[in-house]
């Protein structure tokens, strides 16, 4: 079975370095020379900034995903179903991050698409909560080590994202500028505030041990 943990974690380790790729290939090459292309380069601002926010929020998303496989001993299948449903919802940024910089400063077009930008947002933060719901719901899918009642407690902290996201559709209904700024700052925060998943402490750990063999 951890062979089963490596398996489905380097198949989604090869989803995530896929949808990165689409996002920088969504950079095109402007036409012109010389000041030309210089001015065609900063005409593509908004491009550049979706990129940078998007390929953020993705990478804090695998690492979330890297540290909770990393305390699985084997998996189940509701939680493989759980897992691909997180990575249809990432495989769909690329789309979402396109239209935005595509629209950003194009009045009410700019609105449409920072809602349905938000909107994905709000998806992918129930998708992963119901995936860290249903891995502390038992933790019979935990290593010995990680102490499951304090990963249980986690779960309110983990679900911020269910919470702030909602709040990025209502801003972009007033700035889709304003909104991007937004989902990089909350991208930043997790960035900088991992959840730990907490451990057994090790006396803790060999006391179970030993009421086991009694």
């Amino acid at each position: 079975m951890e062979q089963e943990t490596n398996r489905v974690e380097a198949f989604s380790d090869g989803v995530f370095a896929i949808v990165v790729t689409i996002l920088v290939l969504e950079l095109k090459v402007p036409e012109g020379q010389g000041s030309e292309l210089w001015h065609g380069l900063l005409e593509q601002w908004p491009h550049y900034a979706a990129y940078v926010v998007s390929f953020l929020i993705i990478g804090v998303m695998w690492v979330n995903h890297h540290t909770i496989f990393s305390h699985l001993k084997r998996v189940d299948r509701p939680l493989l179903f759980l897992n691909l449903l997180v990575l249809m919802v990432v495989s769909v940024i690329p789309y979402t991050t396109n239209i935005l910089a595509e629209h950003l400063m194009d009045g009410d077009s700019a609105k449409v698409a920072a809602v349905l930008y938000s909107g994905w947002t709000v998806v992918y933060a129930l998708a992963f909560l119901a995936f860290w719901w249903y891995v502390t719901q038992v933790g019979h899918l935990f290593h010995e080590t990680v102490d499951k009642e304090g990963a249980r407690a986690t779960r309110l902290r983990f679900g911020l994202g269910a919470i702030a996201y909602p709040l990025t559709v209502v801003l972009s209904f007033f700035s889709a500028p304003l909104t991007l700024v937004a989902h990089f700052l909350i991208a930043l925060y997790y960035a900088a505030n991992q959840i730990p998943i907490p451990l057994v402490v090790e006396e803790e750990r060999l006391e179970s041990a030993s009421d086991l063999r009694k």
